[in-house]
């Protein structure tokens, strides 16, 4: 085994995202991208010599392929250890626990989350730092600095390592400790949830279905639903990881789970419906006839997270996305906890769990958390659910109900406009910020705006500052509209829309989302001009 300096140069367009770098599969397949990426990531975090990562994807196409690169990389950069999980698979959250659990230098996580996969698809690549988070903008920056300026990549020339069955490799001299990926996951779980009220939950006759969408949690949930907590076999389907995600959508949401949101609103529908995405940290919930938006799931978990033994001793915090809803605010107000506003991307949650201000977090598109790990967890998720339906006794139905009573409904919604011309998309973003001054006063369609801004954060924790994270528009009557520019997608731009309106009256309850946030949809595009600018006029994935 010997160590190759592969002389290279600049990519362009190596620029990380909210979670990471992600490109068409065959982009990464390119000579010297996928090296040039892992070697400025090396060399943006001070090298990794005499440190120990963690290393492991989702199982996408090109998986395994990436794995084998990152490792004899490693290895000439000088690591000491690698922890992999068997087949180079880990979930996000999974990765995540395993960074803490080891007290590592961080680790590199291979997937695109919930984009699709395969050599016509999507692939992406992260660096979550030692806490066990998504790097932030200050190490993402420094990564993509490097890659405008790399001369050389370090690699070792050497055979695949086998990594199909757990135990310690060699490879020049760097440990490899490949690692059953659901083991240590699914104890920490059994720590936080009453896992024998699940039991007999199930005991009595509760019906689950699980779909997995051919993506990293089958594992898992098999595991744990099934195995430890006696769901019925088949309650998970989709539940073996496939390269292309058996040609599914991973994306658990009513449009791309369409399947398991047509069984539960079935005749025969089981009592609790849950998916969740490509990389395990998205989750999507849903009762027997009734959709649980990821605001109103938060929301409910906030309220009843006390009856989980994990949380018993009660929050300190919550925190959300400034796009997700306000909906667990007014639970926050009544708990007498603080509650948190900030940017896109599960990074900026990092410190306010590190520093003990939260103890649970989530975004509108599907990402839910707490402070055992420092990425969403779609499972942990799913599983405080069921913890919560063994306790109370009652149907997602009825929590929902008796938790709109008590707080008011908040009707929600997101309207994606997917693949529009980048130019034309930053054109309309220009147009909208240069008329925010002018907004406040005006009256759109019986809704007059009370303020308008460009949010920018302040992390409470260490003072910095994010802006331009999405342009928000207030009404007087308490509705809202955020418009921002994904950073998720690999082609063109995707505008997210979303929605908000607030109901406090209980005979207002049962309405359609859409039909209730018409005249704030209304305002959105006339106020931001979509069809205009992007020749749009209906979304192409409502949610």
């Amino acid at each position: 085994m010997t160590v190759e300096t592969v002389a290279t140069a600049p990519i362009a367009g190596q620029k990380p995202g909210t979670s990471g770098l992600r490109k068409k599969t065959h982009v990464f397949m390119g000579p010297h991208y996928l090296e040039n990426f892992v070697q400025a990531t090396f060399d943006a975090i001070g090298g990794v010599a005499g440190k120990t990562l963690v290393l492991g994807g989702d199982g996408r196409y090109f998986n395994d392929r990436a794995a084998q690169v990152i490792l004899r990389m490693a290895a000439a950069n000088g690591a000491v250890r690698v922890i992999v999980g068997t087949g180079a698979i880990l979930s996000t959250p999974a990765a995540s626990h395993l960074i803490r659990l080891h007290g590592t230098d961080g680790g590199i996580i291979l997937s695109a989350s919930h984009n699709p996969g395969g050599p016509d698809e999507d692939f992406g690549i992260k660096f979550n730092t030692p806490n066990g988070g998504p790097a932030p903008e200050s190490v993402t920056e420094a990564i993509f600095a490097r890659t405008q300026s790399i001369a050389e990549y370090r690699i070792l020339s050497a055979q695949d390592l086998d990594l199909s069955a757990p135990g310690r490799r060699d490879l020049g001299g760097m440990a490899v400790d490949v690692v059953d990926p659901v083991a240590d996951y699914a104890a920490l779980m059994e720590g936080l949830f009453d896992f024998a009220a699940i039991r007999a939950l199930f005991a009595g006759g509760f019906r689950m279905r699980m779909d997995s969408m051919c993506a990293v949690t089958g594992p898992y949930a098999r595991e744990i639903l099934e195995r430890r907590l006696g769901a019925a076999p088949g309650t998970v389907v989709n539940a073996t990881p496939l390269p292309d995600f058996g040609g599914l959508h991973p994306d658990p949401n009513p449009v791309w789970a369409k399947a398991l949101m047509d069984e539960m609103m079935g005749p025969d529908a089981p009592d609790f419906g849950a998916a969740s995405d490509g990389d395990g940290d998205r989750n999507m919930v849903v009762g027997r006839g009734i959709y649980v938006s990821p605001s109103d799931s938060l929301a409910v978990l906030a309220a009843n997270a006390h009856l989980a033994p994990g949380y018993a001793g009660g929050l300190k915090g919550v925190a959300r996305s400034m796009p997700t809803s306000a909906a667990v605010d007014r639970v926050a107000r009544a708990l007498g906890l603080p509650a948190y506003e900030t940017p896109t991307g599960w990074k900026f949650f990092g410190n306010l769990l590190d520093a003990g201000r939260a103890t649970l977090c989530g975004e509108e598109s599907f990402g839910t958390g707490s402070d055992h790990v420092r990425e969403k967890d779609g499972l942990w998720a799913i599983l405080m659910w069921l913890n919560i339906l063994a306790v109370r006794r009652q149907s997602v139905a009825d929590i929902l109900a008796d938790h709109w009573a008590r707080y008011g409904r908040t009707y929600y919604s997101r309207h994606d406009f997917e693949a529009i011309e980048s130019a034309r998309a930053e054109a309309m973003m220009t147009a909208l910020r240069d008329s925010l001054a002018d907004l406040p006063g005006q009256a759109i369609g019986g809704l007059t705006v009370q303020a308008a801004d460009d949010f920018a954060y302040a992390d409470p924790v260490d003072g910095s500052v994010s802006r331009h994270q999405g342009v928000r528009v207030l009404f007087a009557d308490g509705s809202r509209i955020v418009l921002r520019l994904s950073g998720t997608g690999t082609e063109g731009a995707t505008l997210r829309l979303y929605l908000e309106r607030f109901e406090p009256d209980p005979a207002r309850f049962g309405l359609d989302p859409q039909d209730a946030l018409a005249p704030v949809i209304a305002a959105a595009h006339r106020i931001a001009r979509i069809a205009e600018f992007t020749g749009r006029s209906q979304p192409d994935v409502i949610t």
